[in-house]
């Protein structure tokens, strides 16, 4: 090879790392674009234990946030419904205390496979990895409703509604129009997650960053729930998308 040659391979390879390193500035920056504009969320360290009394001392120092995004319906009067809510975590799982207010709760679909998301439930979405994308039929993401008599109903890739139960404990009491939930989640990988397989969820750190949303249907005995009412803010006209699109959800930071 001469030195021409040699002089022309080199000048082509620094080509092709320049090219490499601008796309990848351009990935990153994209990225941390993407992150900018999601709701942020922080969640700190803490193992209460889930009765659905909200009495443990770890939640005392946890920040309420408020579930006041309407996704389906109008607004609701606040005597109709209310909610808020704090996140907590530790190497096992997220911890989700909801309070809800709401002057009637109803649960028609008793057997948890059939129009569940008509009943009153509350939703938890959760994005492992925070990579966001459709996860309608896929466990890119997870939509846990979770139902009154602590059912737990995703949808799989073949399209079918199934339980999830051993992903979510939740504990609740209601004290007049007031319902506490308590859900221990735990977290998996889902671009590793079998249905029915052995499946080992992921042990959780500080720093962990995943997607995030909460949210709550509401019935006041209607053939269809009145309202949808979410944790973040989603704009355009259709915000019932948190079933289908984990770019939606908000960003948690585990402290």
């Amino acid at each position: 090879m001469d030195r021409n040659t040699s002089i022309g391979l080199a000048a082509v390879l620094l080509v092709l790392v320049f090219l490499f390193l601008e796309k990848t500035d351009e990935t990153s920056a994209k990225t941390d674009s993407q992150s900018a504009e999601k709701q942020q969320f922080s969640s700190n360290y803490g193992s209460p234990l889930i009765d659905g009394k909200s009495e443990d001392p770890d939640w005392q120092g946890a920040e309420w946030l408020p579930l006041d995004q309407t996704w389906i319906g109008l607004p609701p009067n606040p005597a109709d419904f209310a909610g808020r809510y704090k996140i907590l975590w530790d190497e096992n799982n997220l911890y989700v205390l909801a309070e809800i207010t709401d002057d009637t709760l109803v649960d028609t679909h008793p057997e948890g496979l059939l129009k569940y998301w008509d009943d009153d439930c509350l939703e938890i979405f959760v994005d492992e990895d925070a990579s966001g994308g459709n996860h309608q039929y896929s466990y890119n993401a997870f939509a846990y409703h979770i139902a009154l008599d602590a059912k737990v109903v995703d949808i799989r890739p073949d399209s079918t509604f199934a339980y999830f139960n051993e992903h979510c404990t939740m504990r609740r009491s209601t004290t007049g129009k007031t319902t506490t939930w308590e859900v221990a989640v735990k977290i998996y990988d889902g671009n590793k997650y079998e249905y029915g397989g052995e499946n080992i969820p992921k042990s959780l750190k500080s720093g962990k960053k995943m997607g995030f949303s909460l949210a709550y249907c509401d019935n006041d005995h209607s053939p269809e729930r009145e309202n949808f009412m979410g944790s973040v803010r989603v704009d355009g006209e259709d915000k019932n998308r948190s079933w289908i699109d984990a770019g939606i959800f908000g960003l948690l930071t585990l402290q």
